[in-house]
């Protein structure tokens, strides 16, 4: 079926050989002695939407004269050719203005009277941060489960989980939240769908037939969908990039190899994406889509790169070739600038780790030394923020089997696990011995190296932190183990909470929360002045406790706002009977109990209340 798609997509039609021709306009006006060098670029730039089958450069008084014409295969390809290359920036002085031929006859025909263009109409999917005005501040999560049929969102909930939404058949695969946790992507054989808002409406969709594997750009404005069924020579569509907000295509891509995905990674703003292939890295630039300096960075032997996270740095590292050392990276970009070069010595394998705000950034060294066997694990790290970048080396004699940043810097003392998952929040981190060691868990407080609790999830397969640091989940999902399916909830501190089992459980994910936007300062008020609120905290965690509590908590509640709303008519009627009350006691104000004192009288009233006669007898 997919090919008979891509048969009928280039299927000729009657008006072929007008609809596929496209006027590009801001070319350079070259001579004779230029034209091939102009030809070049051109072709180079306009042969990634399709194969051009026909070229033609007006010429006058011996200079083109800065428009061009471009034939195509197909009309798609036309078309594609329009909606990428239209704003192209050649250089400086030149912008490319790229429309289909057959629009001339529309632009020439354009009514000389302004007509308002139609009003479209607005589509309101609620408040797409709905989750974030819980009073009681709970985080969500996805749920997948009888293999894949059911798909729930729930609020999480110390006694048990709130059910939000359910629905089945929601997805074909799995689910993805967007970074910020606006959006919730689903799988379908034709395409992805993002929902959001109160009622998880859907937002968008985006067709891409086959789609296996999607990531957003960290500001949530695109989305990257790769398809191994969709891509031909002279069309791309393996890998597009997509307007989150309109759903329009931006740009498509080949993809030889899907194996290590994301194809394309990110800057921390999403104005750049970057991918690398042999000996090249691609860094493009938003939203025009098109290389950054129309031209890749030519570098012999590139092994990996990755981005700051908190500025526009890429680092890259590059093997021993011969007598040349391997070579570490840290480049400024846009510029280009080369901020850091570090050479290594007798690599086999380098692992690059930036910590959460990019102050630093650990390289694991795996090293043979010359005269030794076997291999060595050397850390380098590079302090960000500090006058020429200097490195700090660690040096590790024993084999290194997991590695990741505390986010803001914290030491401990080894522990067998083979995976480690920090706190968001750092401090507190979950030691795991995921599926070959059964799930072994130690929960650590790293501030004073304490071990909280040791505890076991026999069998898991998954450590999720909430975004907020105070919860854990671990889970065994039916994707990798077909019995003992479910998700457990811990407290930081490793006090299991909840035993979730769900019929064949396969995947739980925390909705993301936006990036907080208080400052330091404020932040530092809050902890400051956070025993002020301990009560009212605690108050309502010893409420929570009991979900009978919470009931009556709710109704006694309901019952003192109802009664405030009578109580506030009851005054409001009161007030407006004020005048009649004046008018039928003879202008006296009588609503005060102290009101005309100069009329008062006073008067004594006395009352016989008991009289006792007892005989001085009785007394004796």
């Amino acid at each position: 079926m997919a090919l008979l798609e891509d048969i009928l997509r280039e299927r000729p039609q009657e008006a072929d050989g007008i609809d596929s021709v496209i006027v590009v306009d801001n070319v350079p006006q070259v001579g004779p002695e230029r034209l091939e060098k102009l030809k070049n670029v051109v072709h180079k730039i306009f042969s990634k939407f399709g194969k051009i089958t026909n070229d033609f450069y007006p010429e006058a008084e011996g200079k083109t004269k800065g428009y061009i014409f471009l034939e195509y295969t197909s009309p798609v390809q036309a078309q594609e050719a329009v909606k990428n290359a239209d704003g192209y920036k050649l250089d400086k002085q030149h912008t490319f203005r790229v429309n289909l031929f057959t629009d001339f006859d529309k632009y020439v025909n354009i009514s000389d009277e302004w007509e308002s263009p139609e009003k479209q109409p607005f589509k309101d999917f609620g408040n797409l941060r709905h989750w974030m005005e819980d009073p009681d501040c709970r985080d969500q999560y996805s749920v997948i489960f009888e293999s894949g049929e059911r798909t729930g969102i729930f609020s999480n909930d110390v006694k048990e989980p709130i059910l939000i939404e359910e629905r089945a058949r929601w997805t074909e695969t799995y689910v993805r939240w967007s970074p910020k946790g606006t959006y919730l992507a689903t799988f379908h054989q034709r395409g992805i769908a993002l929902w959001g808002g109160e009622k998880f409406k859907q937002i968008q969709r985006f067709s891409h037939q086959g789609v296996h594997l999607i990531d957003f750009s960290p500001c949530e404005r695109y989305i990257v969908t790769f398809s191994p069924l969709m891509d031909t020579k002279d069309d791309p569509q393996a890998i597009i990039i997509w307007d989150v907000l309109t759903g329009q295509k931006k740009r498509g891509f080949h993809c030889e190899n899907s194996a290590h995905w994301p194809i394309f990674k990110w800057s921390h703003d999403g104005k750049f994406f970057a991918r690398m292939t042999q000996d090249t890295l691609s860094i493009y630039e938003t939203p025009s889509m098109g290389l950054l300096d129309k031209k890749s960075l030519k570098i012999n032997g590139i092994k990996d790169f990755s981005w700051s996270p908190g500025d526009n740095i890429i680092a890259f590292w590059v093997p021993e070739d011969k007598d040349i050392p391997a070579r570490v990276t840290l480049m400024q970009l846009p510029s280009r600038q080369e901020i850091r070069v570090r050479n290594l010595f007798n690599v086999v394998d380098c692992k690059l780790h930036w910590q959460k705000n990019g102050d630093y950034l650990c390289v694991k060294v795996d090293r043979t030394p010359k005269g030794t066997q076997g291999v060595v694990t050397n850390f380098e790290i590079f302090r960000m923020r500090e006058k020429q970048v200097p490195v700090d080396v660690v040096e590790m004699k024993e084999g290194i089997i997991a590695f990741a940043w505390e986010p803001n810097g914290k030491m401990f003392d080894k522990q067998q696990a083979n995976s480690i998952f920090w706190s968001p929040q750092g401090q507190f981190l979950v030691l795991a011995g995921l599926r070959s060691m059964n799930g072994a868990l130690a929960f650590v407080d790293t501030s004073d190296c304490t071990m909280m609790n040791i505890a076991e999830h026999y069998m898991a397969s998954d450590v999720e932190w909430d975004p907020t640091g105070r919860y854990v989940v671990t889970s065994v999902s039916w994707w990798s183990h077909k019995v003992d399916n479910a998700f457990w909830l811990w407290t930081f501190q490793g006090r299991l909470l909840q035993k979730n089992n769900k019929d064949r459980f396969c995947q739980l994910l925390w909705r993301p929360r936006p990036a907080i936007l208080l400052s330091q300062e404020q932040i530092k008020l809050i902890k400051k002045d956070l025993k002020k609120y301990a009560k009212i905290f605690e108050q309502k965690d010893r409420l929570s406790q009991s979900k009978a509590s919470k009931e009556l908590v709710d109704k006694r509640r309901t019952m003192m706002e109802d009664y405030h709303k009578y109580r506030e008519a009851a005054i409001q009627l009161y007030q407006e009977q004020r005048p009649l009350r004046l008018e039928l006691r003879g202008g006296v104000d009588t609503d005060e109990l102290d009101s005309n004192v100069d009329d008062w009288e006073e008067e004594t009233i006395e009352f016989f209340i008991n009289e006792e006669i007892i005989p001085l007898g009785d007394l004796a």
